[in-house]
């Protein structure tokens, strides 16, 4: 794997996490520049789940430095974001938001960055079956939740 084309995954990760565009390019930058300095030869199955172990430590060290954003300065973000469609996507937000966050960077990692089963059992350190459950359990509460939104199938 050339760890390189893995950039837009990391990206979208520490936007995942971060909501942040600038702070996600950072991010992103230095796990990255992190990888690069410890000069390994992990071999390409083991480079993506490294990044995402990198990336995730910065986002934590990031968290524990920053002031608490308020609910106004989020929303203004997602509202200046023209290509989504508002509502449902703040509906979404909110509803994945109340799921445990181990079970938000299962949905992130296989729906968002389409990142197979196995490496999710690589990054997370999870069973197969363990992911495919709660995926499975994660799933089906989002779509009553969202039902009960008003939202549909189609």
């Amino acid at each position: 794997m050339n760890v390189e084309k893995q950039y837009d995954k990391i990206y979208r990760y520490c936007y995942f996490k971060m909501y942040d565009v600038q702070i996600a390019q950072d991010i992103t930058q230095e796990t990255f520049l992190r990888f690069y300095k410890q000069g390994l030869n992990l071999g390409s199955d083991k480079e993506l789940p490294y990044l995402y172990t990198i990336a995730k430590n910065l986002c934590i060290d990031h968290f524990r430095r920053r002031t608490t954003e308020s609910l106004e300065e989020i929303t203004e973000e997602v509202i200046d974001d023209p290509t989504e469609d508002l509502i449902s996507n703040l509906t979404l937000r909110m509803t994945i938001s109340k799921l445990p966050e181990d079970e938000q960077e299962l949905i992130f990692f296989r729906y968002v960055n389409e990142i197979s089963v196995t490496a999710i059992c690589k990054i997370t350190g999870l069973s197969r079956f363990a992911v495919y459950r709660k995926l499975s359990k994660s799933l089906k509460w989002l779509k009553e939740e969202l039902l009960k939104e008003g939202f549909s199938n189609g």
